[in-house]
């Protein structure tokens, strides 16, 4: 993947397997492992339950096109984790935030979407952009082969920024909000007090619907931030932790909203529809989605890894403050990270904030040292795998790296 550019140093590391909190590569070096996959191993790496559901479901065919039991497990406890009462399963949280695109575009009638500045929903098109110098929707860097101008189907706004929400939404045509109920792919950028509130009162008030995605910050808790700080979306999208490991989504809606789009589901064209796919809700998918909710990403789970976070987060901060550095570190439930800066409150800060060269020498230093971070980020994602003695070698370590750096 085009990413993997970004891992420290000149080649990167070959894993021969993983397991909990730890992996091995192909040399036989062992590292902590705080990326996780970048939440896509939010369980710790093979899951008990969930290695041996893929392999029981596997003995018993790995797809159909057609329902078993788990799917109703899967959306009854999807439901009562995030409140919403109908679902749909996909291959990925991208799908499932494109999805969710159209069928707020067939319910409302309209065609813009808003997406908040340096936000991060997956590839799709109409959501790689950025604010631009006129506030006008721009491609963000990076973003390869941009099919149209991103101004035709995106307005893009700051970050708890409410003035300018309630601008882009007063034009009147725009679909639906998606958001992150707090940025993390740009780095963690948490709401300011009432924000949530403020946005989904102006979007109702503008009749557009608002989409949230909860793929990174199901962090906050079992029923990510929706169940944490008592959102109420028109729809949901959930992504890589569910599966444990195993390439699955899902997005769900209200009784309104699947009210709203069950006549073009019943189409006899809906099978063309832009919506779903042939692997989509495969039954090795759901195998593992049921045995993930089963066993991990429960109240008990995010009791072990939330005090983690915030021992990791204490240990940076008394770094930092040893130093005398205008440095800050930032937790969103049992995820932490470190910036260059004091907190930032836009995503725009947030990039401005970034020095890869810095970024460079931390991840090298703890990857030379056993520790694996976020590469894109200087973050942590604890799981109730790791321990207190995980925690604090990447406190011992950090300490170490910005002792050199300002010797």
């Amino acid at each position: 993947m085009n990413w993997m550019r970004r891992w420290p140093g000149a080649f990167p590391v070959f894993v021969a397997e993983a397991h909990g909190a730890r992996f091995v590569d192909v040399d036989g070096h062992e590292y902590i492992d705080l990326c996780l996959g970048d939440t896509g191993a939010m369980t710790g790496h093979a899951p008990v339950a969930t290695v041996a559901a893929i392999a029981e479901q596997a003995a018993r065919g790995l797809t159909t096109m057609l329902p078993g039991p788990d799917a109703q497990w899967v959306g009854e406890e999807l439901t009562k984790r995030f409140g919403l009462p109908f679902w749909q399963i996909a291959m990925s949280a991208t799908d499932a935030n494109r999805f969710a695109l159209r069928l707020a575009r067939h319910v409302t009638g309209r065609d813009r979407i808003i997406v908040f500045d340096w936000c991060y929903h997956g590839t799709v098109d109409e959501t790689l952009a950025i604010r631009g110098e006129g506030g006008n929707a721009v491609a963000r860097p990076g973003n390869t082969g941009a099919p149209i101008d991103l101004d035709v189907t995106t307005r893009v706004v700051p970050f708890n920024d409410r003035e300018a929400l309630d601008a882009a939404l007063a034009e009147g045509d725009v679909a639906c909000v998606l958001a992150e109920p707090a940025l993390t792919n740009i780095g963690i950028v948490l709401p300011e007090a009432g924000f949530h509130d403020h946005l989904r009162a102006a979007t109702r008030a503008a009749g557009t619907l608002l989409v949230i995605d909860e793929t990174h910050t199901i962090c906050a808790g079992p029923g990510g931030a929706t169940a944490a700080w008592v959102l109420d979306p028109d729809l949901l999208v959930i992504g890589k932790p569910i599966g444990g490991g195993m390439p699955v989504a899902a997005f769900g809606m209200t009784e309104a909203v699947a009210t709203a789009v069950a006549d073009a589901m019943r189409n006899e064209d809906t099978d063309v529809s832009g919506i779903g796919g042939t692997l989509s809700g495969n039954a090795l998918a759901l195998a593992a989605v049921r045995a993930t909710l089963s066993s991990c990403l429960r109240d008990e789970d995010f009791a072990v890894a939330v005090p983690l976070a915030e021992r990791w987060m204490a240990g940076v901060a008394d770094v930092i403050a040893g130093h005398e550095l205008d440095w800050h570190v930032q937790r969103l439930g049992c995820r932490a990270e470190y910036w260059f800066c004091p907190p930032p409150r836009s995503g725009a800060e947030a990039a401005a904030a970034v020095d890869h060269e810095l970024d460079g020498f931390l991840h090298l230093y703890a990857l030379n040292r056993g520790i694996l971070l976020t590469p894109f980020h200087n973050m942590a994602l604890l799981c109730p795998a790791h321990t207190t003695a995980d925690v604090d070698t990447h406190t011992e370590v950090f300490a170490a790296a910005v002792a050199e750096l300002f010797a």
